[in-house]
């Protein structure tokens, strides 16, 4: 209460100390889980690096033909190979995916309204679970609206998938919106993303921020950080070398790979960073060699 005396007001997030687990399971927060969720989580986290990179692809659910998307079937396996899981909806894993991939693969299982309109925030919960299981998937994503008009619907799409994931064993990447008029902040980050873990979601996907450590130490499971517009390489990589520093336990790109000249090689740059260590100066110069073999 607001007379209450002696209460501690600043937050301490403890960013210099580890992350204390409760068993030997390498992801974060998922000790307690069941097996079948912690074979779902090693196909999405590298179990040497215990990090991921995820690849995003789907744009077109209300997007439609995003540039740099317009061939599925084209773009798609020139960047398959190089990155451990891959996110998109149930109609392009169908269509365009060989069955005998054989890594993880995240399910978007939310959708609404298309870019036509000017508010995206009301989406439906638009997967059956069932559909989810007979596809393979490791994960469902779906959308959250913190802040925003379709606050109340999202978190109840969240919180039914949730339910169902547990049910059938699946788990569910809570994803973190931003529109225009929302929030960017590090209070919002550490409001939505905690949110989102409270409710049961067992990765969260978010954005890079100010104070993006105490982001993720106040998350108790893993924030795979999105990659958000296209920036030039350098930068991209500048910002996978930045999120992974501060505790991220990978990156989800989309248009900072396939809209890169080189896909491929842009897709195997970050992957440096994510499970080698790289620096961003390291996998620059990488990059660079790749595209500029020496003769």
């Amino acid at each position: 209460m607001a007379d209450m005396s002696g209460f501690k007001v600043a937050k301490d997030f403890h960013v210099s100390e580890p992350v204390q687990t409760s068993g030997e399971f390498y992801v974060k927060g998922a000790n307690n889980l069941d097996w079948g969720m912690k074979r779902h989580l090693s196909h999405i986290f590298n179990p040497k690096s215990g990090h991921t990179e995820m690849f995003a692809f789907d744009h077109g659910y209300f997007m439609g033909p995003t540039s740099g998307l317009e061939r599925l079937d084209l773009i798609i396996p020139k960047i398959a190979p190089y990155v451990d899981s891959l996110m998109a909806t149930r109609g392009a894993f169908r269509s365009t995916i060989d069955p005998a991939y054989g890594k993880g693969l995240v399910l978007r299982a939310s959708a609404g309204s298309s870019m036509l309109q000017d508010d995206l925030s009301k989406e439906v919960l638009a997967v059956d679970i069932k559909d989810a299981v007979r596809l393979g998937a490791d994960a469902i994503a779906i959308q959250s609206f913190i802040g925003a008009d379709g606050q109340l619907q999202s978190i109840d799409n969240v919180s039914r998938g949730i339910n169902l994931g547990y049910e059938y064993g699946i788990p569910v990447v809570g994803v973190v919106a931003v529109g225009k008029k929302m929030e960017r902040t590090d209070r919002f980050f550490k409001l939505a993303t905690r949110i989102m873990a409270e409710l049961g979601a067992n990765i969260v996907k978010s954005y890079d921020c100010e104070n993006f450590d105490e982001v993720v130490a106040g998350c108790p499971v893993p924030i795979v950080v999105a990659g958000g517009k296209k920036l030039r390489e350098s930068e991209a990589l500048e910002l996978v070398d930045r999120v992974m520093s501060q505790g991220a336990a990978g990156v989800d790109m989309g248009r900072n790979i396939f809209q890169s000249l080189h896909p491929s090689e842009m897709a195997e740059a970050v992957g440096k960073i994510v499970h080698e260590g790289f620096s961003a100066k390291e996998a620059i110069e990488f990059y660079e060699d790749a595209i500029h073999p020496a003769k």
